[in-house]
């Protein structure tokens, strides 16, 4: 993704735990402000599970190493172009640690 450009809008959701009146469940609400990224679609795969079929798409973000950003983890997902993505993997770029890259999946089949 060298040069890339930070042109796609992404939300970052954060999830809590919420009493519903029969158990806790969690609810997923925005995170932050919006802010911009790179974005590279890397491929896709089948999931065979349960007799079940389903697809997911790995998708790898950029997007300024800022504190906020800093604070991510995998525990919160990301919303680009109205697709939800859970994150996996969230590392330093080499270049002065000015980048991070978020690498998520997304269900495309739902």
């Amino acid at each position: 993704m060298a040069g890339a450009k930070l042109s796609h809008r992404v939300q970052f959701r954060r999830a809590t735990l919420t009493d519903d009146g029969l158990a806790q469940v969690e609810v997923w609400a925005d995170h932050g402000a919006p802010i911009w990224a790179a974005r590279e679609d890397l491929g896709g795969q089948e999931i065979w599970a349960a007799g079940q079929v389903g697809a997911r798409a790995t998708t790898r973000f950029l997007v300024e190493a800022v504190p906020f950003t800093r604070d991510l983890s995998p525990r919160d997902r990301l919303v680009c172009d109205g697709q939800s993505f859970d994150i996996t993997l969230i590392r330093a770029v080499i270049l002065r640690r000015r980048l991070l890259e978020i690498t998520a999946v997304a269900r495309t089949d739902t």
